[in-house]
Formats: structure tokens, sequence, C-alpha cells
């Protein structure tokens, strides 16, 4: 561990079951040993009068306490300026950044995205709407000029031929969102980068400025980027096998076939990415390969599968929550101020929404991204902060990182 966001090395501490390296417990001649010690020091009978015996017996009554204190040394009143519960419990976790370097729960991760957010609003403000608008820009762009017109679908159409209309609209949708898909891909590169080096100064504490953390996430972008391809390819590759048996033998079976291996395949999928959502913070953390991360995020995540899934299913749940009602309001706006295609939508035909509609939906999406992006970004890096916390005692070494009294490294 050294003074930069990069923390350890990965495995720098045991995790899986490996040996601490810890003392461990006393052997049995050692306890034996313990044992006949304290049988010696046990004190001399009659020093102490169980709760049943009367004064004159055994030691003296102890004196009165204040009305409803307990008799005896547990129930003594505090000293002056004392407190009833000095002494008990746990000491409170050190919080030199946006979280306490201790487990997190659920409502801690999502609050310690939101207070990256303040605390480098103007870091993360000026990363995501820079990236938004270009992103939107060349995405009103691919809408207007480059998308096909989608294949007319016939309602009656049944067998074969129902399948080959289900089999178009499905490449002519993916064909769509393939430049979108790309734009979105770029984006969340540079966000993804950048906001998890300024969650890990963050977590420590630490300012940081936009060129900074650009200046220390640009070595790793290459890296991240074929981690963000490889993810989609995978899963594009999973359902693919998933439903070609069935659309291969082209019938009514064959149409029942896709359906249950694209639903096994969803299955698959929500399992590869959840085991592989770690990976991202890993590679920049760590300064991990593409390989080496993707294992590094298995082992992470081993035993905690269904946590890390509730945590991110419910982050896209908030994100897409919070993304509607921002877009709704200005979808509404657009709609009525683009007069074509408010009558044609009105009218029960296709809508063909020009420069007005897509400008104002634009700027929705925006505002919408530029508040998404952080919480998105920093829910992941804290879920990766959080497992080498629980697994690997990373809050001792980030303690140090911070320079917090008591947390000094050995020797200096």
């Amino acid at each position: 561990m050294n003074d930069s966001p990069g923390w350890a090395s990965p495995g720098s501490a045991p995790a899986d079951g490996e040996d601490s390296g810890a003392a461990g417990q006393p052997e049995p001649s050692d306890r034996a040993r313990a044992s006949s010690q304290w049988s010696r020091n046990q004190p001399p009978a009659g020093q102490w009068s169980p709760p049943a015996a009367t004064p004159g017996q055994g030691a003296p009554p102890p004196p009165p306490g204040p009305p409803g204190a307990q008799q005896g040394g547990w129930g003594r009143p505090p000293a002056p300026g004392g407190n009833w519960n000095s002494g008990w419990g746990p000491a409170p976790a050190a919080k030199p950044g946006v979280i306490p370097l201790r487990p997190l729960g659920v409502g801690e991760i999502l609050d310690g995205a939101v207070s990256t957010m303040r605390a480098h609003w103007r870091t993360v403000l000026g990363l995501t709407l820079t990236v938004a608008v270009i992103t939107q820009i060349a995405d009103i762009l691919v809408q207007r000029y480059l998308l096909p017109d989608p294949p007319e679908i016939d309602p009656n159409a049944t067998g074969t031929e129902a399948i080959d209309q289900a089999f178009d609209s499905l490449r002519s949708s993916m064909l769509s969102l393939l430049p979108i898909g790309v734009l979105a891909l770029i984006g969340t590169l540079f966000v993804t980068a950048v906001l998890t080096v300024v969650i890990s100064r963050s977590v420590l504490g630490r300012p940081v400025t936009l060129r900074e953390a650009w200046a220390e996430a640009r070595p790793r972008l290459l890296p991240l980027l074929g981690l963000l391809v490889l993810l989609p390819s995978m899963a594009g590759a999973v359902v693919g096998i998933g439903i070609l048996p069935g659309a291969l033998i082209g019938s009514d079976a064959g149409a029942a076939l896709a359906g249950l291996g694209g639903l096994a395949a969803v299955v698959v999928v929500i399992w590869l990415l959840v085991q592989f959502s770690l990976a991202a913070p890993a590679l920049m953390l760590e300064r991990q390969g593409l390989v080496k991360s993707l294992r590094r995020s298995a082992k992470l995540v081993r035993g905690a599968w269904w946590r890390i899934f509730g945590i991110t299913l419910l982050t896209l749940l908030l994100t897409f929550i919070v993304s509607m009602i921002i877009a709704i309001p200005f979808t509404v706006i657009g709609t009525l101020v683009d007069d074509g295609g408010a009558s044609s939508l009105f009218s029960g035909a296709g809508s063909d929404f020009g420069w007005p509609f897509l400008i104002i939906t634009g700027i929705g999406a925006v505002i919408g991204s530029a508040i998404t992006y952080p919480i998105s970004a920093g829910v992941a890096a804290l879920l990766y902060i959080d497992q080498r916390i629980r697994r690997e005692a990373l809050d001792l070494d980030l303690a140090r990182a911070a320079n917090l009294p008591g947390h000094e490294t050995p020797g200096s």
C-alpha cells in the first residue's frame, strides 16, 4: 500500500479461506497450562456472596446505589462527566472521506456515490456534462441521418413467415442500436475511467481536479475499452447460442425452442455480468490486465453474488427512475413543440419527429446522464472497495494511506 489511490496490489491480503498469517488458536498444551494457572489463582472461598445471601454471611453487602441501579459492579453509576456506555461496544470507524472505513451497507454505498458528487461537483459535472453533450449530439445526428426505416410487420403472419419477420425486425433493431451502443460505450469508457479515480481519492478524503484524474486514468483507457467491448460481446454470443437451435428449425416448435433458449441465455448473461461487475474498478485501481481483472472480479464476487446482484439491480432501478422523471417532461414538451410529430402521433400514424423534438429530448437526456453516470460508476467502485474491506481488510491500508492517527506504517 502506498499513498496513491491504486492501493494494495491484488492478493495483498488473503481471501477465500486462505491462511491470513494472523496468530492462530493456542495449542492444547497451552490451553491446559493456562487452565491450571487460572485454577491456582482462584480467590479464597467466602469472598463473595450469591444473590440469595444475607448480610453477615461472607462479604458485607455492597453500598446502596441510586434508585433503580443494580447492585454490584455491573450497575454502578458513571463517574462525573462519564457515560453509562463508556468503554462498551466497538469504537466508531474512521471516516476520512465519503465512506466509513468498515464493511458498508446498501445505504452507505449509495450515499457514498452521492457524497462524491457533492464533494467533487466541479470535477464530476465537468466530466459528465462534456461526455453527455458530445454523445447526445452524435446520437441525434445518427438518428436523423443514418438509421434505416424499420421493416414492415404483417400482424396476420403465422408459422415460418412470422419467425422470419421477427428475425428481420430483430436484425433491424440491432443495426439501429449499434451506432447508439458504440456512442454509449465511448461515453461510459471516459466516465468510468475518470470517476473511478475520483472516487478512490474521495474515499481517502483527498481533493482531485479533472486534470489530475484524467492524467491518472488515461494509461488505463485501452485495457478498459477492451473490457467494455468484451462484456457485451460475450453477452451477445451467449444469447445467440441460446436462440440459434430454434432459429435453425424454423417452425412453431423452433420458435418455442428459441424462446426457451433465449430465456436460459438471459439467465446465464445476468450471472456472468454480475460475476464480472467488479472487473472495471479492479482494472483501474490495481493496474491489472484484462484477463486478470476478470479473474479478480470473480474472486471478489464469490460468496456475495446475490448481495452484489441486489445492489446492482437497485442502482439500475434508481437510475432508471431518475432518468424517466427527467426525460418525461422534456418528451412531452418536445412532442407539443414539434407539430408534425405530434399530429402524426395523435392520428395513429408512425411518428416522424423533427429537429425540435430531437433537440429538446436531447437536453433532457444530457441532464439525466449527468446525474446517473456518477451514481452508476460510484456504486461499482464502492462495491469493489467494500468487498476488499470485507475479504482483505483493505480498510487498514486505506487508513494508513489517509495518515489517520494510530494507523502509521510499521517502522516509520
